[in-house]
Parts: structure tokens; sequence; C-alpha cells
């Protein structure tokens, strides 16, 4: 085991897309464990659009990293030493633990993990933060039901590729908005999408007739901007927008971009909602379990894209900045 702990610490807030100088990658000795802590070594670490505004100064739903502080992220690991009654040495786990390949932890900010269910990183994905996303962004906030025509955008990415499976799985039409023809393929004939859009095509705008010509009842929005005009546009009587993430939004220099189509919510009786995963904290092993059922009975696929090496960590980032990701982006983090 090595003795030394690499990590990748916030060393200014960036200004647009994250740079290389944003970052410290620095070198310590392995943290000592206390009472009921455990040591885990990191073998993948998540990410996720999210960590890009947990980089921002300002109010949000959650604390900001802090200037020199470990980059905030999800991981899932295996537990090397343990002052436990609870967790063993063998053991896998997930907790939010940062782009490090060790960590010590306490037991109560860690999840006891079951390789043998699915592969580890699946827990990073469709098993973790974005299929509880899905899930609860989609049943509760969402409110979905059988026959309800649900239009998702970043359908390619780990949580909009799982927002239309549980869609057909609840009995509703599945419409994706994705970039490329390659990803709207891979929605459609992989996962089972009534239809994708490619928005990058000149015909996006006369191809999203066809497939929404009933209207949309529920939207589900990882991107913002112009695509969250586009579907309040199309939008029918009480329909549920669910406001996940705004990804086309995170990097600008300027000002957001807000809803321009806003008055059809007025007009056709409908609801906007944000939401983020961490409301439902006490509600995750209902979730778990509902979709590791979904996954062990063939209804749910799961891609992960996994990256390797931690010196890579701030190119690999940007790819979801980008579009060259499809499905959940992991950093395997662990040194063979």
């Amino acid at each position: 085991m090595s003795t030394l702990n690499k990590q990748y610490r916030l060393k200014a807030r960036p200004v647009g897309v994250p740079k290389d100088s944003d970052w410290d990658f620095t070198t310590e000795p392995l943290p000592e464990i206390g009472e009921d802590e455990v040591l885990v070594k990191i073998h993948y670490c998540s990410l996720d659009p999210a960590m890009r505004g947990w980089m921002n100064e300002g109010r949000s739903y959650i604390p900001p990293v802090k200037i020199g502080e470990v980059m905030r992220a999800g991981t899932v690991g295996e537990v090397i030493a343990s002052n436990s009654d609870s967790l063993k040495v063998g053991d896998f786990v997930s907790g939010t633990l940062g782009i490090q390949q060790y960590a010590k932890a306490k037991t109560k900010d860690l999840t006891k993990v079951d390789p043998e269910l699915a592969p580890i990183e699946t827990y990073l994905g469709g098993l973790g933060m974005p299929g509880l996303t899905a899930y609860f962004g989609l049943l509760d906030v969402g409110a979905v039901k059988e026959g309800d025509t649900v239009l998702v955008s970043g359908a390619a990415g780990a949580v909009g590729s799982l927002v239309g499976q549980i869609a057909k799985i609840k009995g509703a039409r599945a419409v994706g908005i994705a970039g490329g023809a390659d990803k709207c393929a891979y929605v459609v004939d992989e996962l089972g999408f009534d239809a994708c859009l490619d928005y990058k095509s000149e015909s996006f705008l006369q191809d999203l007739k066809e497939p929404l010509k009933t209207g949309v009842d529920v939207y589900f929005d990882n991107v913002g901007g112009e695509i969250l005009d586009i579907a309040l546009a199309r939008i029918n009587r009480h329909a549920r927008i669910v406001i996940c993430g705004a990804i086309s939004q995170y990097n600008n220099t300027t000002a957001m971009r807000g809803p321009q189509n806003y008055i059809n919510l007025l007009v056709h009786h409908a609801r906007m909602e944000g939401f983020v995963v961490f409301d439902y904290l006490s509600r995750y092993g209902e979730g778990v379990k509902e979709l590791a059922t979904w996954y062990s009975q063939g209804k749910l696929k799961f891609r992960t894209q996994v990256e390797t090496g931690i010196e890579n960590f701030p190119d690999v980032l940007l790819k979801l900045f980008s579009g060259a990701n499809t499905g959940k982006l992991v950093l395997k983090v662990i040194e063979d």
C-alpha cells in the first residue's frame, strides 16, 4: 500500500471554463483514522456537472468548495483500515470523499455497497446520485403517469439516459434531445427511447414536430438556455417542467440566460420546479432498491465512461462541458 496520497485541491475560483491554474495537485502522507473512522482506498471518483457550481462563491443549496480544499466529488472505494464496528477491512463503500486516492471518513458518512450486485463504479451512476436524481426528479417532481409524453434534454448523459428509461417503465413516451447522431442512435437503439433529436442538426426544430405532435407533459431539463425555451413552447395543459440542471450555462462569463417562454406556464396552467437530489436523502434507500430491481430485471441499462489517472482530472472534467462523454463519466484513480 502506498504511504502517500495524491489529491486535487481548488486553488482559484474559475472564470468560465476551469483551467489548469485553478488547481493544485498535491501529495501528502496518508491520514490517521480516529474513533469510528475508516481509511478508504478510492477506486473511482464521480465527475458531475454540479461540480462546476460547487467551485463558485455564493449562496447555493450546498456550501462552495473552499480555496485550498480537496475538490468535492462522489467516490466509491475499499476500506483498508477500520476503527468501526459496522465497516470492516475489505468492505466497499460510497461517499463524498473528493478527488484523491485515499480518504478517512466517519462511518455515518459512508454507504456500504455490494460489488456482487453490480460493478462498483455503477454506484456512482445508475445506482448512485445520477440514478436517484432521475428517479426522484421524474417520479416526484415530474409526477409522470402512464400515457404522458416525457421530453428530456441531455438524454445520453448520466441522468437523462435514466429519465427516459424510467419514463418507459412507467408507461410514458420518452423523447430525448442529445448532441450528435451517434448519441441519438444510442438513446433510441440501446436505451429504448421512442425518439431522440439532435440539437446540433440544422433540421432540429423541424425534427421535433412529429415526436412532439401531441405536446409535452413532462420536460426534464438538464441543459437550460435555448433548449428550455424550445420545450416551454410545446407544453400541454398542466405540464410539469423539472429543472435539474443547466449545463449550457455553467461556464458563462456573462449573465445566465433565463426562460423567455415562461408565460406559457400561465397559459397552460403548468408548473416549473427546481430540485436537488439531496432533498430526498431520507428516501435514498427506497430509490436504490427500486433502481436495483429494475437493473436486475434488465429494464435499466447503465453506460459508464471510465477515464484513468488522477493526474488527468482537470482535462477529464472538461469532457462534461464539451459533450465528449456518453453516460456516466468517472475517473479511475486507483493505481494498478
